[in-house]
């Protein structure tokens, strides 16, 4: 309520989720799973109705990572994870959306 911004919720049966979790899996070499988590981008919301578009948002931290917190970290491994995973993405989206 500090920012008032909407929550957001990326359906499970949208390309770009089932584009992510392949993706994610192909990099990990496990499937993914759902959860839900929350952060503070309160703009999220806001792009569905503006660009008529479902929005994805991939992490590649861990809750050990004390984001925002005086001894944050993240580790390489994760980083260059990030970096692989994200062609993937791009790749699988372009195929399941024709």
């Amino acid at each position: 309520p500090h920012h008032g911004g909407l929550p957001y919720v990326t359906p499970t049966d949208n390309i770009g989720y089932q584009a992510a979790n392949k993706a994610y899996t192909k990099t990990f070499g496990t499937q993914a799973i759902p959860q839900r988590s929350g952060g503070s981008i309160p703009i999220v919301a806001l792009f569905e109705p503006e660009l008529d578009s479902k929005s994805i948002l991939m992490g590649f931290g861990l809750d050990s990572d004390a984001i925002h917190s005086p001894n944050e970290h993240y580790g390489i491994f994760n980083y260059l994870k990030g970096i692989e995973t994200i062609p993937y993405f791009y790749e699988y989206y372009s195929e399941l959306a024709k």
